[in-house]
């Protein structure tokens, strides 16, 4: 047992910075949803995109990435929380890895994402750092999953 809680410690700061990094992110991002401009730019993401094109229907472009933002808040601020509280950190954690797993869609559904750059092929790299992110979301569900009484 002693092992076990010596191997979580020794990761405690990468693991914090990380999640730092994650909230940050979500967060500056978050609020930046909630101008025209980023509205404007994510359109074409969310109009192309199987699972969300119908939010355009029944939403304006401006309350979509209003959702998009609160929804990356109240994430933000749960993942800061569930540092503290281990249930708040795995549910967390879980949304946080379905809004990366969602942006990182967006690189298989949104037209002329790739390129061929020099000879390259290159993607939005904007998209692809959420494979990133997805990990630190994956690891905060991991370190705070329940644990059973089996």
């Amino acid at each position: 047992m002693q092992q076990g809680s010596q191997a979580v410690n020794q990761g405690r700061y990468g693991y914090y910075i990380g999640v730092f990094g994650v909230v940050l992110l979500l967060l500056w991002l978050g609020i930046y949803k909630f101008t025209p401009t980023e509205a404007g730019l994510i359109e074409p993401l969310v109009a192309n995109h199987f699972a969300m094109s119908w939010l355009y229907d029944v939403m304006s472009v401006q309350m979509v990435s209003n959702l998009v933002g609160l929804s990356e808040i109240l994430v933000a601020i749960a993942m800061i929380v569930g540092l503290k509280y281990r249930q708040v950190g795995y549910y967390a954690g879980i949304a946080g890895s379905i809004i990366f797993l969602s942006t990182l869609s967006f690189l298989f559904t949104t037209p002329d994402v790739w390129k061929v750059t020099d000879g390259v092929l290159i993607a939005n790299f904007f998209l692809v750092k959420d494979i990133l992110f997805l990990a630190i979301s994956v690891s905060m569900v991991e370190r705070n999953r329940p644990i059973n009484a089996d």
